[in-house]
């Protein structure tokens, strides 16, 4: 499989082999890694520029730690780092930097920003987080899920929360690819847009997975081997909107009621961070506001022997790493 020079900026690009390939690279890297065997020597000498429009834990240590275990140097560029769309120009910048690196990642706002630093950079670009696709996260996911599942293939998951923006799309989209059955569980003004929801069925017609969407919590998650969620309010999005989402969403909360209701095997995931308890400074203050404890997901659930969500944060930085390893 030769991925080299190729652009990663959503998994619709990719085919299923495509896909698993990465997936199984990330799974002999973490194996090396485990091992200590190292794999300097695959980039060496190669550098990579990180902007990061968007700030991140996760992405940036993932990236980060991967780049290094592949001997390739990384330049840091925070939301205050970079001129990109302020005083610079999207292909301009493509341009500058993709003459001074070998690729390029992008974290931030709009999927036409790093389509368009791709169609300019001439070096590979990497999708970290837009406002509508995450695919990192997606190959993550699809290891950890392989990992505790033990299979891919006609594996339900199911996601509640709001499902119209890069989480519920890239669940949907991977689901589809892959062959697994997505569920998008939420209000239906929250379910993903009508678009690529049909492109997708189209799709899982060809794989033997399936799209569904509905409102009733016991049907959406009966007999599901993944519940899924994300926090409600994403980066960017007005404060104003917290007391709207948390009245729509409060009845898609994960608990334990949603748990018992899934398969007696069900993981729970989430792309972390997550709002669980009262140790944040946003936990607190919704807790002041609207005297809840608890958000997308209760302690009990989170903290549970089915929660793998540090598993799933650790697979970012394996699966980021054959991103790279396959691309450059």
């Amino acid at each position: 499989m030769n991925l080299k020079g190729r652009n990663f900026l959503k998994l619709l690009d990719f085919t299923p082999e495509e896909i698993l390939y990465l997936v199984d690279l990330a799974a002999d890297l973490k194996d090396k890694k485990k091992k200590g065997i190292l794999t300097t020597d695959m980039h060496q000498g190669k550098n990579v520029a990180l902007i990061f429009e968007k700030t991140s834990t996760r992405t940036r240590c993932s990236f980060e730690v991967a780049a290094h275990d592949l001997g390739i140097g990384t330049t840091y560029l925070d939301p205050s780092g970079s001129q990109i769309g302020k005083k610079e120009s999207i292909a301009d910048t493509a341009r500058v930097l993709g003459s001074m690196y070998e690729g390029i990642e992008y974290r931030g706002y709009g999927q036409e920003i790093v389509e368009e630093l791709a169609q300019y950079a001439g070096v590979p670009v990497w999708n970290g987080l837009t406002n509508e696709f995450h695919p990192t996260q997606m190959l993550a996911d699809v290891l950890t899920i392989r990992e505790k599942l033990g299979r891919i293939q006609g594996v339900k998951l199911t996601y509640m929360g709001d499902a119209r923006y890069n989480m519920g799309n890239s669940l949907m989209v991977v689901c589809a690819k892959l062959g697994m059955h997505f569920t998008a569980c939420t209000t239906a003004k929250y379910f993903p847009e009508e678009g690529l929801a049909g492109e997708c069925r189209k799709i899982a017609e060809e794989t033997g997975g399936s799209i569904t969407f509905t409102e009733d919590v016991a049907a959406g998650t009966k007999d599901a081997d993944v519940i899924y969620t994300d926090v409600w309010v994403s980066m960017g999005e007005p404060e104003e909107v917290w007391a709207e989402r948390i009245k729509d969403l409060s009845p898609y909360q994960v608990n334990r009621q949603v748990m018992e209701n899934a398969g007696k095997d069900a993981i729970f995931m989430h792309c972390l961070p997550a709002f669980h308890d009262l140790k944040t400074k946003i936990g607190r203050e919704m807790s002041q506001r609207f005297g809840i404890s608890e958000m997308e997901v209760t302690d009990e659930v989170f903290e549970s022997p089915a929660s793998v969500v540090f598993e799933e944060a650790e697979n970012r930085m394996h699966t980021i790493k054959a991103v790279m390893a396959a691309t450059l």
